[in-house]
């Protein structure tokens, strides 16, 4: 009974890493990062465009607004309260840590 939970841990597990190896293979072949590279890219150009116009048609420009990114803010409740409980967890993983090897270096001398 024990030997078969095993083979199935081992197998998810395995299979697991297989699916995400794969993925992460087939989106590199198939030139996601590069894609995503180049709309950004893109976007820079359009600006500096916009900028050169703007400029060349002597509006008063503010450097801030040609500079603007797309970044998201995903953070909610959930996602603030997960952030302090890690928060929380590595400060005592941190003070156990040393507290051992306090205690390690103690028995040492």
């Amino acid at each position: 009974m024990n030997r078969k939970i095993l083979k199935r841990i081992f197998r998810y597990t395995f299979l697991t890493c297989f699916v995400t190896f794969m993925a992460l293979y087939i989106s590199q072949s198939a030139g996601y990062v590069e894609y995503e590279n180049r709309k950004q890219v893109a976007l820079t150009e359009s600006q500096i465009k916009k900028f050169e116009a703007d400029v060349a048609a002597g509006k008063d420009v503010d450097v801030e607004e040609y500079l603007k990114t797309n970044e998201k803010n995903y953070q909610n409740s959930l996602s603030r309260l997960g952030l302090k409980i890690s928060k929380v967890a590595e400060s005592g993983v941190k003070s156990a840590v040393d507290t051992g090897f306090k205690f390690l270096g103690e028995l040492a001398q």
